[in-house]
């Protein structure tokens, strides 16, 4: 009996020794799951932040994009505007110049008209004159 308490009493130190042991490890387990689990959760929330900022990132590139493509086709809007404005206004001057070449070309007409009725004038007072002057000496 005394060999049979001795073994229980070692059999116990042995389960009270070896047990915390065996406690320890599942808690130290336990530990690095809780841990493991905390940071996968962490990396996920970091991914989705990334993600997250990733796609608000793009957005604003697109709005960017679409505003220097809006710019740029108000410059081009504004650029065909001028050349339009410029073109209307060398046609205009064109034709001012054109009329004004045609007033003139009217004008010098009606002075030479004038010129040649004055000459028909003058030559018909001389031959008036001549005739009169030959009628005087005969």
């Amino acid at each position: 009996m005394k060999n049979f308490i001795l073994s229980a009493f070692a059999l116990t130190a042995a389960t009270l020794t070896f047990a915390p042991m065996a406690n320890a490890a599942e808690a130290v387990e336990n530990i690095q799951t809780t841990r493991l689990a905390f940071l996968e959760n962490q990396t996920k929330a970091i991914d989705d932040i990334q993600a997250t900022r990733l796609a608000f990132l793009e957005n604003q590139t697109k709005v960017v994009e679409n505003l220097h493509q809006l710019r740029l086709a108000e410059r081009e809007a504004r650029g065909k505007a001028i050349e339009n404005i410029q073109q209307t206004r060398l046609a205009f001057l064109e034709n001012q110049t054109k009329a004004i070449e045609n007033i003139q070309t009217t004008r010098l007409e009606q002075l030479d008209s004038q010129a040649k009725a004055i000459e028909n004038i003058q030559e018909t007072r001389l031959a008036e004159l001549n005739t009169s002057a030959k009628s005087i000496t005969r």
